[in-house]
């Protein structure tokens, strides 16, 4: 059973945006922190950007004042909004809630749930 979907990857030219979608069911989301994650060939998956139910954030230091992070409560998704692209943004990311986020955050977390991934590509 999928848990989470997400959406929005692509190619786009350097300087440019995306906003990526992770919908997740009630259940999943009302209970967890969620968290982007990357993943470049030949790379370790780093986390991008986590957002607590509360909403406070913390992003990676390559991302901060390009990418931000949101959840929508009432339709059971959070956002990654990303500007002023760069090719070494390429990557597949995935979403995630549960355990794994919830370490990196410092908070409780239910469960571990990935997204499928989605390839987001920067290149001219």
């Amino acid at each position: 059973q999928v848990q989470l979907v997400e959406s929005g990857g692509g190619l786009v030219q350097p300087g440019g945006s995306l906003r990526l979608s992770c919908a997740a069911s009630r259940t999943i989301f009302s209970i967890n922190p969620m968290g982007w994650y990357r993943q470049a060939p030949g790379n370790q998956r780093e986390l991008v950007a986590s957002i607590r139910r509360g909403g406070s954030t913390n992003y990676v230091d390559s991302v901060k004042g390009r990418f931000t992070i949101s959840r929508d409560n009432a339709k059971n998704t959070v956002y990654l909004q990303m500007n002023s692209l760069k090719p070494e943004d390429t990557a597949v990311y995935y979403c995630n809630a549960g355990r794994t986020t919830a370490q990196a955050m410092g908070v409780s977390g239910s469960g571990d749930y990935w997204g499928q991934g989605t390839q987001v590509t920067v290149s001219s």
